[in-house]
């Protein structure tokens, strides 16, 4: 990446990961800290803990598509500010129902894929995965960092402080996009970047993409079922509030270094699917462990080791698939559906998961999710190995001839092209190709091509 790129890049992972540190401080110490708020109880602790995934997973496409029209910055300031009056309202109710308005007020500034559609406008297509990739690591470092800054500041300040410090952290943001990240000298739709209507109907009706969507599902409706009964675990072993981050950075940390091997033999040998699977038995597996009077922390320890083991290697996987799987120029609307499954899948484990364990306790929510990862772990066994393709952006000619279904013909039978999507408008092509068996010799032998992109 060029100077430019660097610096956008770096600007846009800081606002998404501080953004998601917000989000996820919440989830280790809500269902303790909670308790004290007027009207709580179990089914509305867990409706708050999920509530603003359901106004993310409704206003994805939605600020994805005006950002398109209005402009991204925009669009991603005005995200900033629904997501910091939001955490100022929950900080300063003291009732379980102000806590649910706010938590769906932080929700509405759903931004997400305006983020990645920016970051795409200011990258050129070399350095676009690995701009892509910064941006994935500043979330995976914020959900980390949030299991230990959650029960610090909420232990100091109560939740007053937390939603309070996720609001600074948005304040931040704001100045960060109106100061540092650059904005686009043209804005122009990048078919890789953002859902498309059009597009939408092929996602949709994808089964291989539809399976990783329900996989995200149920893994972020894992995620926030558990911390319903996870820290009130921790709590009956012992541990107060204070104590609770050293659990969580030692099995956060551990699990990552885990997974790592096993996500080097999906990519390497080409054992995606094994992988997977191995990953969400890991995720059964520690679930069901959980269900084990244990009085003694460290076996619990082993426990959330094996979970997050299994965790990290999936939330490194899976869009990673999403990528492979989508159609050429549609990675777009393959994520913003991908987004928009992981945000639901949040509200439905919050909101069921605390409606269960008002009446069945942890039982109940063990009993849930182990049967999610039951449905998700049959679809994983019977679905075909992922393919191994990458995106790749093509300048065509000004003056070709060739209409557009001669040209994707031409590219369709090039070895190792799996999809191909031309712009005749444009002057642009889409192509899905398999690194492994891509014959670059003959596409550039095409008298339309000019360059890649």
């Amino acid at each position: 990446m060029n100077a430019t790129e660097k610096r956008a890049i770096a600007a846009l992972a800081t606002v998404y990961g501080s953004r998601m540190l917000g989000l996820f401080m919440i989830l280790p110490v809500f269902v303790l800290l909670g308790r004290d708020l007027q009207g709580a109880s179990p089914a509305l602790l867990g409706v708050a803990l999920g509530a603003y995934g359901l106004s993310q997973a409704l206003l994805q496409i939605p600020f994805g598509i005006l950002s398109d029209r209005f402009g991204r910055k925009p669009l991603i300031q005005i995200g900033l500010v629904l997501f910091a009056a939001g955490s100022l309202l929950a900080g300063w109710s003291d009732s379980i129902q102000g806590v649910i308005a706010g938590r769906i007020l932080q929700g509405s500034g759903a931004i997400a894929s305006v983020l990645m559609a920016l970051a795409s406008d200011l990258t050129r297509e070399e350095s676009r995965t690995k701009g892509m990739a910064t941006i994935g690591l500043s979330i995976g470092m914020a959900f980390a960092l949030s299991l230990v800054l959650g029960p610090m500041v909420g232990d100091a300040y109560g939740l007053t402080g937390i939603f309070l410090l996720t609001a600074v952290l948005a304040g931040i943001g704001m100045v960060l996009v109106a100061t540092i990240v650059p904005t686009p000298e043209t804005r122009t739709h990048q078919p890789d970047a953002l859902p498309a209507r059009d597009q939408l109907r092929q996602v949709l009706t994808s089964g291989r993409l539809l399976r990783l969507d329900g996989g995200i599902f149920v893994l972020h409706l894992t995620l926030t079922a558990l911390f319903l009964i996870v820290p009130l675990t921790l709590e009956e072993l012992g541990l107060g509030t204070n104590q609770h981050w050293w659990v969580y950075l030692s099995v956060m940390g551990t699990g990552f270094v885990a997974m790592l091997p096993l996500l080097i033999i999906g990519e390497k040998k080409r054992r995606l699917k094994q992988v997977m699977t191995v990953a969400v038995a890991l995720l059964g597996v520690a679930v069901a462990l959980m269900g084990i009077g244990w009085e003694r922390i460290a076996g619990f320890w082993v426990v959330l080791f094996i979970f997050f083991t299994g965790f990290n290697l999936l939330e490194a996987l899976l869009p990673s698939l999403i990528s492979k799987e989508a159609p050429a120029a549609g990675k777009g609307s393959a994520m913003g559906v991908y987004s928009t499954s992981q945000f639901m899948g949040s509200f439905v484990g919050g909101a069921l998961g605390g409606w269960l364990s008002g009446f069945a306790g942890a039982s109940g929510v063990i009993v849930l999710v182990l049967l999610a990862i039951a449905v998700w772990l049959g679809l994983v066994v019977t679905m075909a190995p992922p393919r191994y393709a990458t995106s790749l952006a093509l300048q065509l000619t000004d003056e070709h001839t060739q209409d557009p279904r001669t040209m994707r013909e031409a590219f369709l039978a090039i070895p190792g092209v799996d999809d191909a999507v031309v712009l005749a408008g444009s002057g642009e092509a889409w192509l899905k190709v398999d690194r492994q068996q891509f014959s670059e010799e003959s596409l550039w032998r095409l008298p339309f091509v000019v360059r890649q992109v």
